[in-house]
């Protein structure tokens, strides 16, 4: 089971695009595995929105891949979103790794704009089965409760033939989403004791839709920093995750040195991840550009060798 180290953004830390280039070039000649947006469309903090940054990734990159974590499916077309992977992963030659969800009913994307929260699971097992569809079939017409379709079609189709498709969630809802629907599953902030429950209940939902996900198509997704708990980043995000959780955070993030973050990969390696996307917790592009390097320099070559 071949160990593939990604690392993932969510608020924007650089002042320039030219400066966000430079860092997704670090990660590439570092030998990371892939590159990761988090999806949050309405917020005063700079977040990237997902798609966008994948295109400019495509034309930026040569050989890392890049993936949404997660986008939210419930609230975008399906056609276009179809369309908008298709191309992505056409002018990548095949690097785009979609990943999607439902995302939170208390969302502000949700709150602000007065989008129905009420059957959206539905509504994404819906948009989800199009994508899916229009990615592989040359004509698609489907009857649903909130989507029509009549002899859609998209072209070019994606490089990839066999574009993945990862679901995120941890409901029991999600579970059956995935079995049913996907080819991979990525954790958001989980612990690796809820990540395992979570695998668990995939292949035992697997059984019931006689469907299969390959054991390296399972992901995990924590905060790290190379430093310590005393720093006042480190504060911020401890303190944010404890009220977001209402747990004690330690098992959602690592704090401390390379041996700290290796230990906690291995835990949830063991929980049944093959697959990482590892979030810096950093405070400007100078502390993003310190925390990728040293997990470039000190983690990465460990799975490496794996």
């Amino acid at each position: 089971m071949t160990i593939g180290i990604g690392i993932g953004l969510a608020r924007f830390p650089f002042a320039t695009g030219k400066d966000y280039f430079q860092w997704a070039e670090l990660c590439e000649l570092g030998g990371l595995d892939s590159i990761w947006q988090t999806d949050r469309l309405v917020s005063r903090e700079p977040n990237l929105e997902t798609l966008s940054t994948m295109a400019a990734l495509a034309g930026a990159t040569q050989r890392i891949r890049f993936g949404m974590n997660v986008a939210s499916i419930a609230l975008r077309d399906p056609l276009l979103t179809a369309k908008q992977c298709a191309t992505i992963d056409r002018l990548s030659d095949g690097r785009l790794l979609p990943a999607f969800g439902i995302g939170s009913a208390l969302s502000m994307d949700y709150r602000s704009t007065g989008i129905p929260t009420k059957r959206r699971g539905k509504k994404a097992d819906e948009a989800l089965t199009l994508v899916q569809r229009l990615w592989q079939e040359e004509e698609v017409s489907f009857a649903g409760e909130f989507f029509n379709y009549d002899r859609a079609s998209i072209s070019p189709k994606p490089a990839n033939p066999k574009l993945p498709l990862w679901i995120g969630g941890a409901s029991e809802a999600a579970m059956r989403r995935t079995a049913r629907i996907g080819t991979g599953w990525l954790a958001g902030i989980d612990t690796p004791e809820q990540t395992a429950r979570v695998i668990k209940g995939i292949k035992e939902a697997l059984l019931d839709t006689g469907r299969r996900i390959d054991d390296d198509h399972y992901g995990a997704t924590f905060s790290f920093r190379f430093g310590n708990a005393d720093e006042q980043v480190s504060q911020q995000s401890i303190k944010g995750l404890a009220a977001r959780t209402q747990q004690d955070p330690s098992r959602y993030l690592v704090i401390g040195e390379a041996e700290d973050i290796i230990f906690r990969i291995n835990e949830y390696i063991a929980a049944g991840c093959s697959k990482f996307v590892l979030i810096p917790i950093a405070e400007g592009a100078r502390d993003v550009m310190y925390q990728t390097r040293s997990l470039i320099e000190q983690v990465i070559p460990i799975f490496s060798e794996n």
